[in-house]
């Protein structure tokens, strides 16, 4: 049975807009703790934003997310230091599944941007001037498509294509397609069952596969 596990390039992206303002908005805002007691990640994304979707009695507040124009809104306009806080996977994992494929904004959390990597979801940056113009524009255009070109880092939309900035390791993870580590540690298996095989405190019977 072959190893080799197939990793998509992410080289481009494109979808309409949904906008979610204010700066600081950390993973915990992102997915509340208490949806987090979950064995998979599976319907995580109706949880999103949940505490800022819902008040106390499970009325809507406002927000985005609430908004029938966005519900197939699938890259997301943010502002500083996005995903903040702790280092929970769950949160790009709640995003993802709620629909979002890729996130532009000012600043993002290193580790929140690390964990979206792992995910294929990239996470692009802009300054704070083009990031407002831009949640502007989304606003006013719901169904307007955003088109994301990671290997030339541009961002196309309307009749504007504004210049973004992609982390070097991220757009070459994703253009080369090598963003999944997971995958990339399954298609590889063989190697590492044979170097675990070459250690010698590793039990074969340890080496799952081995023979």
């Amino acid at each position: 049975m072959s190893d080799e596990v197939e990793i998509p390039e992410v080289d481009a992206v494109s979808g309409s807009g949904i906008p979610i303002r204010g700066n600081d908005i950390d993973t915990d805002q992102i997915i509340p703790a208490r949806f987090m007691k979950v064995v998979t990640f599976d319907g995580l994304g109706e949880f999103a934003f949940f505490d800022l979707r819902f008040d106390d009695d499970d009325d809507q507040k406002d927000h985005p997310f609430n908004e029938d124009r966005f519900q197939d809104s699938s890259v997301m306009v943010v502002n500083s230091n996005f995903g903040c806080g702790s280092s929970r996977e769950h949160a790009p994992q709640a995003l993802m599944r709620w629909g979002i494929d890729a996130i532009i904004g000012e600043s993002f959390a290193e580790i929140f941007a690390g964990n979206c990597l792992a995910l294929g979801i990239p996470t692009v940056t802009a300054d704070s001037e083009t990031i407002e113009e831009l949640q502007d524009w989304v606003d006013a255009n719901p169904d307007g498509e955003i088109e994301i070109d990671v290997e030339a880092e541009e961002v196309t939309y309307g009749d504007e294509t504004i210049d973004v900035t992609v982390d070097d390791a991220q757009r070459k993870a994703l253009v080369e397609g090598v963003w999944d580590t997971t995958a990339l540690m399954k298609s590889n298996a063989g190697a590492v069952r044979e170097t675990a095989r070459e250690l010698p405190y590793v039990d074969d019977a340890a080496i799952p596969g081995a023979e």
